[in-house]
């Protein structure tokens, strides 16, 4: 059985000096992806980096990694993606769900099927997942749910968006 690569996290700021480092959660999943033991994979090279540590910090995510003994190494890695080894018999299997990566990169198209932008980042927020898409350089936030966003055509490259107004363009 193969596995595919899946963004999990990007490492945020340092706390404190022992290296401990906040994580951006990019998966669904951080309980089964972020355990002390496991190994995640570490930017474009995909080093490996073992955790150590994992805790909650007031609702955020801190973990420490083996080779990575102090503030100064951790603070080196700031922004990087983190990544997991997912078997394929675990990924997404209903119609409405999507990794990030599926997501990034789609052709997003208005209510007409004009091209109107691409998505460039999807952010997960407490409330909801949320789209962030380049409309001519200018970034727009669109929340990720079926009234905004009703179709999905991951193979056809492109995602369509309901008829409202002001999702990609201001409203006077």
């Amino acid at each position: 059985m193969s596995e595919i690569e899946v963004v999990v996290g990007r490492i945020g700021r340092a706390h404190g000096i022992r290296g401990d480092v906040f994580i951006d959660v990019r998966t669904d999943e951080p309980g089964r992806r972020f355990v002390e033991g496991a190994t995640l994979w570490l930017g474009e090279k995909r080093r490996p980096l073992k955790l150590t540590s994992v805790r909650w910090n007031k609702g955020k995510l801190v973990v420490s990694f083996a080779d990575v003994p102090d503030r100064t190494a951790v603070e080196a890695l700031n922004g990087e993606f983190l990544y997991d080894l997912v078997p394929e018999a675990e990924l997404p299997s209903e119609p409405e769900e999507y990794f990030d990566r599926q997501l990034v990169g789609l052709t997003v198209r208005d209510h007409t099927g004009a091209e109107r932008g691409a998505v460039a980042e999807v952010l997960h927020l407490p409330a909801q997942d949320v789209l962030r898409i380049d409309v001519a350089g200018e970034d727009r936030l669109v929340p990720f749910v079926a009234a905004l966003v009703p179709t999905v055509d991951i193979d056809g490259g492109y995602l369509q968006l309901a008829d409202v107004e002001g999702l990609l363009e201001d409203v006077e």
